[in-house]
């Protein structure tokens, strides 16, 4: 297992087709997100939202894969489910890449 690094969550099916529906980014975030007081939302720590080329990413701390891997199963699946690219790297932003997570 992978424990450094981080993984991408494309909004591009393995097709090469734009996933829909637009917000899946800030839902999938939402998803794992808490509530705190005044019923605020705190989204996980190792959970971002990201854009990546104009394409909409969930970007995950590899970490996570050993620290909660019922989390990292959920978003593991999601992404295999929607059949959507997966990219696995040292870091983010990628290079060339101005946004960040």
């Amino acid at each position: 297992m992978t424990t450094t690094g981080k993984v991408i969550i494309q909004g591009i099916t393995q097709e090469g087709n734009k996933f829909r529906p637009s917000d899946w980014a800030e839902r999938l975030c939402g998803a794992v997100a808490t509530y705190g007081p005044g019923r605020r939302i705190i989204f996980h720590p190792n959970v971002k939202l990201a854009s990546h080329q104009g394409i909409k990413c969930v970007v995950i701390d590899a970490s996570l894969e050993n620290d909660d891997e019922m989390l990292f199963d959920f978003l593991s699946g999601f992404a295999e489910e929607n059949k959507l690219q997966v990219l696995r790297t040292d870091s983010f932003p990628l290079d060339g890449d101005s946004t960040k997570a």
